[in-house]
C-alpha cells in the first residue's frame, strides 16, 4: 500500500474518530444534576422535550376548528390523542393558548402561542430598546417587563386558563400540570406556571419553555425560582430572543436575568442546543448550564442575532403558517363550543364529562422535567 493511500485511510479513520466522540459527548439523553435531596433531582429529559416543542407549535395553528378538534397537521406527531378543553383566543391583542390532558404524559398541557412571524422583527427591536418595567405584586424589589406581565395578567388569557385547570383538577385529580411556550408565549408560561402554584395552590406545576426572552429582574428571579423550581428553560444556537432585553453584568439590581438552575433541590435547568463538528461531521448537542442562569457558556458564549434559529426547535417550526397578521379560520362545527366576550375574544370549551377519562397515576410526583 503506498503512502498516498495510507494518509487516505488514515483521514477516514480520524473522521470516524471524530465522529464517535460527538456520539459520546452528547448521548445519554437525560441530564441529571446532583442535589443535597435526591428525591428532587433535577432531570432534563430529552423525549418530554421534543413532545412539547410540538405542543408549543400547534398552538400557532390559526385554523381554529382542527385545531380544538386536534386533526391539523401539527397534531399528528407526539402530541396524537390529545384532548383540547379549552381554547383562548384573545382577539384583541392577537393572543391565543389553550388547556388539555395528555394521555400520554397523564398530565394536563397548557400552551401559549408566540408573536407572530410578521410582527416578530418589530417586537425584537422593542425588546432590546425599551424594557418597561412594573412590580410584581405581593414582591418587595421585583420588576418584571410590563408587555409579557400584561399578556398574560391583563387579557382574556388568564382567566380562561384557570377556570380550565380548576375544572380538569376537579375531574382529574390531582395529576401534574405542564405549561409550555415559544418566545413570548415561554414568558406568559412562566407568568402561568407562577400564578397556578401561589394564586391557584398547585403543587405539581412544571414549566418547559422554547426560545424565551429575559422577564424580570435578580428578585423576581428569586421569588420565581422559589414558587416554581420545576422550570426548564430551552435555547437553540444562536437564537436572538433568549438574549432580550438585554443583560447588563455591571448594574446587576437593575438588569433583567434568566431563572437559573438551583444546585440543591431546584431542577431549573437552563438548556442549550449547538452543533458540534466540523464540514459534514455536524451534531447537534444539548448542553445543560450552570445554576447562574447566564452561562457564560452557554447561550451567551454566542452572538444572539438569528431569527431563523428561533422559529426552528428540534426541528419543529414555531411560527404560523400565515403570516400575515392575526388571521384565524372557524367552521361552522364550533358554534356550538364557543362564546365570545364584549371584546369580541373567543373561548372554545369542550363539555369535561363528555371527555373520556384517561387513567392517571394515584402518585403525586408525575413526570418530572
Amino acid at each position: 500500500m503506498g503512502y498516498g493511500a495510507l494518509v487516505m485511510d488514515g483521514k477516514k479513520w480520524l473522521k470516524v474518530v471524530i465522529f464517535l466522540c460527538l456520539i459520546a459527548v452528547s448521548t445519554g439523553r437525560e441530564f441529571k444534576v446532583k442535589a443535597k435531596n435526591k428525591q428532587h433531582a433535577a432531570i432534563y429529559n430529552h423525549t418530554l422535550a421534543t413532545i412539547l416543542v410540538e405542543y408549543a407549535s400547534a398552538v400557532y395553528v390559526s385554523d381554529l376548528t382542527e385545531l380544538f378538534a386536534w386533526t391539523c397537521s401539527r397534531c399528528n406527531g407526539l402530541t396524537k390523542g390529545f384532548q383540547i378543553l379549552e381554547l383562548i383566543v384573545d382577539v384583541q391583542r392577537c393572543l391565543q393558548a389553550f388547556v388539555g390532558v395528555a394521555q400520554d404524559l397523564n398530565a394536563i398541557v397548557i400552551a401559549f402561542r408566540g408573536t407572530q412571524e410578521s410582527s416578530l422583527q418589530n417586537w425584537i427591536e422593542d425588546l432590546y430598546w425599551k424594557q418597561l418595567d412594573i412590580s410584581y405584586p405581593g414582591m418587595e424589589d421585583t420588576m418584571v417587563h410590563h408587555g409579557f406581565y400584561s399578556a398574560y395578567h391583563n387579557t382574556s388569557l388568564r382567566p380562561g386558563v384557570l377556570t380550565a385547570v380548576k375544572s380538569a383538577k376537579e375531574f382529574y385529580g390531582n395529576i401534574p400540570i405542564i405549561v409550555t411556550g415559544h418566545s413570548m408565549g415561554g414568558a406568559m408560561a412562566a407568568f402561568c406556571g407562577l400564578d397556578l402554584t401561589v394564586h391557584l395552590g398547585c403543587q405539581n406545576v412544571s414549566v418547559m419553555t422554547f426560545g424565551q426572552p429575559r422577564i424580570g429582574n435578580a428578585a423576581f428571579v428569586s421569588y420565581y425560582r422559589e414558587w416554581v423550581p420545576n422550570t426548564i428553560r430551552v435555547t437553540n444556537r444562536h437564537d436572538i430572543v433568549p438574549h432580550l432585553p438585554p443583560y447588563y453584568q455591571y448594574f446587576p439590581h437593575k438588569t433583567y436575568r434568566h431563572f437559573p438552575r438551583e444546585a440543591s433541590s431546584s431542577t431549573q435547568n437552563p438548556v442549550w442546543l449547538y452543533d458540534l463538528g466540523f464540514g459534514s461531521l455536524v451534531y447537534t448537542v444539548e448542553k445543560v448550564c450552570d445554576n447562574s442562569g447566564e452561562d457564560p457558556s452557554c447561550s451567551r458564549s454566542v452572538k444572539g442575532n438569528s431569527v431563523k434559529d428561533h422559529v426552528r426547535y428540534f426541528g419543529v417550526k414555531l411560527s404560523c403558517d400565515v403570516s400575515a397578521g392575526c388571521r384565524i379560520v372557524m367552521g361552522n362545527g364550533l358554534a356550538s363550543y364557543h362564546t365570545t366576550d364584549s371584546d369580541g375574544n373567543i373561548i372554545f370549551s369542550r363539555n369535561i364529562t363528555s371527555v373520556l377519562r384517561v387513567k392517571v397515576e394515584s402518585s403525586e410526583e408525575g413526570k418530572s422535567l
